[in-house]
């Protein structure tokens, strides 16, 4: 197997975990589950579910990427051969996601020309529905292709390419401003909307806690699914990620750093997204219950209306937003097609630049579909299919198959080596029994919606083709890809060969007495 680019710096890796996790569902969809289900109450549960769930599997998938330095294909293969197309099912998620992640990149790139002049002039909802999506009557009313988005799609493929053309060394460099920039965005977002007439009215829709909401089931079924998805767990970006760093990395630490940053991320963006939005309520004399606050609506009909009457410099705050929106997409899509190409490149043998060049254009050309009049039906239904029931199965079967068949005692003694405070056994049960019982009761539950009705009311056919067509696809071209043959590469060293790997590695380790266990 070929050696494998290491990242530039520890910071750097954190960084582009940092980007992958951080994406557009912390601006769109956090704020809005909060202020639905109990405000101030939901941020305990999310909490709750980030160092239950969200930062065990975190070191799950980074651990398992570094201790075998390899994708999750050839994770999945190196603990049983006939596991390896389960690998392939996951990365083949990022790249469905891809497709359609850069259409929204399209349509940023579009919004933050528009910015410019304030395009999109006092009907904001028709101009998003009519002149930038060109929507049809529904999904089988296909359409023609919208010029712009498309040419916004090549530039975003363009650009996607660039950030990953050699692998962590490219990326290394690229996080600095994509992570960064949206960062010092978001905070000026915030001193501007907290200082907007309303916007405290905003933040207290945001924020007002209904403490008796975490009796209830839903709340914090919504938690985990939050967490699930806003992490970047199950797409097999981690596994890459960790592939990616040194011998002796501090594991636990940059987790928790991970973790937390997408998680304080995810609620400050609240307090940019609702002082506007409570600005916008009194200037319209409408209530906040009134608005949509959640997808695209908010983004792309919402946030332009309140650009319109920002009494200062509105284009300059169109400008920032869509660029800060830009950069949130663009990390999570190249974290995401990263994922594929180092998968690819470990199977067989390409080029970083080859594997970029074919998987990119294989990605641009589906995504095309998204870019028709009838795109935004498709890209709702495929992403309910893909994240709900690909990204939650894909989930389930790393924390049995890691937890149980390979271990997680084992996985555990090996992340504890380098690691500054070691993780309890209290883990081995997270992955092996809660985080399973979790994600089979959101799954089922998902199942048990689709029996009941078709998602959205499309239809039971858009449904199967959008949705079920699609996962079985993942599934079958997994199996095919694990089935082709390995190319053969010059015998090299194990990447951890010259290690001394303690003990620890097949039985239970006993932790330094300096260092502290949580």
């Amino acid at each position: 197997m070929k050696e494998r680019t290491l990242w530039s710096s520890n910071t750097a890796f954190v960084l582009a975990a940092i980007g992958s996790a951080i994406g557009l569902g912390n601006l769109w969809r956090f704020p809005y589950i909060c202020a639905k289900n109990g405000g101030g109450a939901f941020l305990v549960a999310y909490f709750v579910a980030l160092l239950s769930v969200g930062i065990p599997i975190l070191i799950l998938e980074i651990g398992s990427g570094h201790h075998h330095g390899k994708g999750v294909p050839e994770v999945m293969k190196s603990i049983k051969e006939r596991y390896e197309w389960i690998g392939w099912a996951i990365v083949l998620i990022s790249f469905v996601i891809t497709c359609y992640y850069s259409v929204v990149m399209s349509w940023s790139i579009n919004y933050f020309l528009d910015s410019f002049s304030l395009s999109w002039g006092t009907d904001t909802k028709g101009y998003y529905f009519n002149k930038v999506l060109g929507i049809t009557s529904g999904p089988m009313d296909i359409g023609g292709i919208q010029p712009m988005i498309f040419i916004g799609l090549i530039i975003s493929w363009i650009a996607i390419i660039a950030c990953i053309w050699k692998g962590p060394e490219t990326v290394s460099k690229v996080v600095y401003a994509t992570v960064i920039l949206p960062w010092i965005i978001l905070i000026i977002f915030i001193f501007r909307g907290v200082t907007l007439p309303g916007a405290m009215e905003g933040l207290k829709f945001y924020l007002t806690p209904d403490w008796a909401i975490l009796l209830t089931p839903n709340v914090w079924l919504e938690a985990y699914t939050q967490i699930f998805f806003s992490l970047s767990i199950g797409f097999g970006i981690m596994f890459a990620y960790g592939s990616f760093l040194s011998k002796k990395t501090n594991i636990n630490k940059y987790v928790v750093i991970i973790g937390l940053a997408d998680a304080l991320t995810a609620f400050f963006s609240g307090f940019a997204v609702f002082s506007a939005i409570g600005y916008l309520s009194h200037v319209q004399g409408v209530p906040i219950s009134d608005l949509k606050l959640s997808g695209p609506g908010l983004v792309f009909t919402i946030y332009p209306t309140i650009i319109n009457k920002l009494p200062v410099l509105p284009e300059l705050f169109g400008v920032l937003f869509f660029l800060m929106l830009f950069a949130l997409a663009i990390d999570s899509t190249f974290s995401m097609i990263e994922a594929v190409t180092s998968a690819v490149e470990d199977k067989f043998g390409w080029s970083k630049q080859k594997a970029n060049l074919v998987i990119g254009g294989m990605a641009c050309a589906i995504g095309t579909i998204f870019t028709t009049g009838s795109g935004l039906y498709w890209l709702d239904i495929t992403d309910y299919f893909v994240t709900n029931f690909g990204i939650g199965l894909a989930v389930l079967v790393e924390c049995i198959i890691i937890g149980w068949i390979f271990k997680a005692s084992r996985i555990r003694s090996y992340i504890n080596q380098n690691s500054s405070f070691n993780i309890g056994t209290w883990w081995d049960a997270f992955i092996k029994f809660l985080a399973p019982i979790l994600l089979c009761w959101f799954v089922l539950n998902g199942i048990i919606d689709r029996i009941e009705s078709s998602y959205q009311n499309y239809g039971r056919l858009p449904e199967f083709l959008g949705g079920w067509l699609v996962l079985i696809l993942i599934i079958t071209t997994g199996f095919f890809l694990s089935r082709k043959q390995k190319v053969k590469h010059p015998a090299m060293p194990h990447r951890y060969k010259n290690r001394q790997l303690p003990s620890s590695i097949i039985m239970e380790h006993n932790p330094a007495p300096e260092k502290r266990r949580i």
